[in-house]
This record gives C-alpha cells, sequence and structure tokens, in this order.
C-alpha cells in the first residue's frame, strides 16, 4: 500500500516483466525470472497472472466472455471444443455469474461483472500469484466489496497467492496477510498485518494511517447544534 504514485504499480510492472528493473532480480518459486517478458516461458506467464484496475481497457470489446475466458485455455493447456467450453461455464459459475454470460460482449457488462470477468480469465491459467492492481478502486462501495469477498472465497478454492495494490487502507485491513508500506520507489516498512498496523510507526505510515478520514456517528447533529448555539450567541 501507499500514495498515488508511490511506485506501487510500477513495482507490479516489473515483476510482470513489463518494465525492467534497474538493479536486482525477480525470484519467484525457487527460481530467478527473466527481467524481459520475451525471456520468460511459457510456464512462467501461466504461474504469475494480472488483474488490472481498468477493466474496460483490459478486454477486447470485440470478444465475447467465453472467447476472453477461454483464450488461456487455449494456450496454456491446449483446451478445444467441448472441454474448453465446460471449463469456462465452470469459471463463470465460479465467478458467480453463470454460463448465460458466455456469448455476451463487454458492452452489455455492468463495471463489475467487466472485472470477474478479468477475474476468471486469470484463474483459467491456475497462476500460483494474480497480481491484483488496484481492482475495486474504479468500481462503487458495494461492488467493491462484492469483489473482494469473491477474490477471498476465490483463494480458498484455487489455492492462489495475491499481491494486492492498492492505496485504500479499509481494503488493506480486511483481506491482507502481509503489508509492504511504500513510499518514492521504495518499502519503507514491511511484516504481518498486525505488526504493520501496530505502533510504533515509521514518520511515513504514520502519515498515511492518519490521513484515513473516519465517520463519527452524530457528526451532522454535532454540527447543527454547534451551529445553533453560534446563533443564539449572535
Amino acid at each position: 500500500m501507499g500514495e498515488s504514485g508511490s511506485g506501487k504499480s510500477t513495482l507490479a510492472r516489473v515483476i510482470t516483466g513489463l518494465l525492467p528493473p534497474r538493479a536486482g532480480e525477480i525470484e519467484f518459486a525457487g527460481r530467478t525470472l527473466s527481467p524481459d517478458l520475451a525471456g520468460r516461458s511459457r510456464e512462467d506467464l501461466r504461474e504469475l497472472q494480472m488483474i488490472y484496475q481498468m477493466a474496460d481497457v483490459a478486454m477486447n470489446p470485440r470478444q465475447t466472455v467465453g472467447t476472453i475466458i477461454g483464450r488461456p485455455l487455449e494456450l496454456y493447456f491446449g483446451m478445444r471444443g467441448e472441454e474448453k467450453r465446460r471449463r469456462i461455464r465452470e469459471l463463470l459459475d465460479e465467478i458467480e455469474m453463470g454460463d448465460g454470460f458466455i456469448d455476451r460482449y463487454p458492452a452489455e457488462l455492468s463495471g463489475g461483472q467487466k472485472q470477474r470477468v478479468c477475474i476468471a480469465r486469470a484463474l483459467a491459467a491456475k497462476p500460483r500469484l494474480i497480481i491484483c492492481d488496484e481492482v475495486t478502486s474504479a468500481l462503487d462501495p458495494l461492488v467493491a466489496d462484492g469483489i473482494l469477498k469473491l477474490l477471498l472465497n476465490l483463494q480458498k478454492i484455487e489455492q492462489v497467492a495475491y499481491l494486492f495494490i492498492t492505496h485504500d487502507i479499509a481494503t488493506v485491513r480486511a483481506i491482507a496477510d502481509s503489508i509492504a508500506v511504500m513510499y518514492q520507489g521504495r518499502v519503507v516498512r514491511y511484516g504481518p498485518k498486525s505488526q504493520v498496523l501496530s505502533p510504533p510507526f515509521d514518520d511515513y505510515t504514520d502519515l498515511l494511517l492518519s490521513s484515513v478520514p473516519e465517520m463519527k456517528l452524530g457528526w451532522l447533529e454535532e454540527v447543527i447544534a454547534h451551529r445553533k448555539m453560534e446563533s443564539a450567541g449572535h
């Protein structure tokens, strides 16, 4: 987690091979990954998937939901015909949409449904790690909550790890096991959630946590009462 511009999405692109690291190496599952996407094996690509912030630009608008989810099944497992269609239906059930959506196009879906399709596409590869880059920030709170619950449920079913990138501390509190706090391209605090979110804090983490607005019950009544007192005094 970290503020906008802290380097979260840049880190994700380096891990996936979309950007070269300036220094160091990327180690994953006991092996060193090529810094360049073209240098990675098909197995490297399969095991490390990514879900993007804007589902609209992450899908081909001219492809159906079935085609979008089916592409990784063909690429990584060579699935064709009824075998592929059966697996697509299974994935649609897992994301709580059903096979009635298999022939629909992205323009026929809501924002939350589009993001669910992107989740299904990532899961189709049977990855070991999915990078979730601000996947709920473009959704309204109720839909975002549904996506988070879905991701947590799918994690148990598919045995997959998430690298979840967000600036939303409420989301971090809800889903994280471990937390890395980033600032100006560096990790300034890292550890289990209970440790990172407990004092003593470094200066930046303290500022980040204290910047979260809190809704206090009865605040409006207090404001009204205070203004009435001010009016009576005048």
